[in-house]
């Protein structure tokens, strides 16, 4: 089976386990929200979307959203949901290959990618994907899981007590913030802004990693420390030749 078909998979596993689950609710969406102000009129584009929760959002906030997602089955449950929501005319989804876009050069103001380069076989060219697709200024919001911390130590615990173990996900890249920069830059990107939030310490083997909710609601301290968060939060803008 190839790799979409995994997640097609995967995505009808999700969605079946709890169909009313809202996605946009992710704590890499809040970061989002925080830095991307007001999206009236604005072209957006949404690589692997999942089942739309945020792009629907997005939509129902004024923005002219597409949403675009390598499984077939994700795109078909977010176009029910925004169906079932007497969804906007400013939203729609596609399938598509996020190392591919189906999209012209130049087409969108804003380029927002969540949680995505993990599962790209090749993150640079993913990203350049999203370059070539942004207008000259547009600006990408992007997100991706760290391992500067103690998750990325459980990691090789985890590797070491479990050597077969298997991913959720059908393709998952380890990764730190540092490299995270280094991709979103060799691109062609121009950073602006860097951030992070869910901050986890997996101390007690068999139980879910406890979060340090308080430490994340001070913006000053949560930036200073994001480095080791979980979840890496990056601004960054296509050069206007201009």
């Amino acid at each position: 089976m190839n790799l979409r078909g995994q997640y097609d998979i995967w995505h009808e596993r999700v969605y079946e386990s709890d169909p009313g689950h809202e996605d946009a609710s992710s704590p890499w969406y809040e970061l989002v929200r925080e830095q991307i102000g007001s999206v009236a009129r604005l072209r957006i584009l949404e690589v692997a979307c999942g089942r739309g929760g945020f792009s629907n959002e997005l939509a129902r906030a004024g923005a002219h959203v597409t949403g675009c997602d390598f499984s077939f089955v994700a795109v078909q449950v977010a176009e029910n949901k925004r169906r079932a929501t007497n969804g906007h005319a400013s939203s729609g989804f596609v399938q598509g290959d996020a190392h591919q876009l189906p999209f012209g050069d130049n087409s969108f103001d804003v380029v927002i990618s969540c949680e995505t380069i993990e599962h790209l076989p090749d993150a640079f060219m993913g990203l350049r994907e999203m370059l070539r697709v942004s207008k000259p200024g547009g600006k990408l919001f992007l997100t991706t899981p760290n391992y500067a911390n103690f998750m990325g130590l459980y990691e090789l615990y985890s590797l070491f007590r479990h050597p077969g173990r298997k991913d959720d996900q059908p393709f998952d890249r380890r990764q730190w913030f540092a490299g995270i920069r280094g991709f979103v830059r060799r691109a062609g990107w121009e950073i602006i802004r860097t951030d992070g939030t869910v901050h986890q310490f997996p101390f007690l083997p068999g139980h879910n990693p406890i979060r340090w909710r308080k430490l994340e609601s001070n913006r000053t301290v949560r930036k200073l420390l994001s480095p080791f968060a979980f979840t890496y939060f990056v601004m960054a803008q296509k050069k206007d030749p201009r």
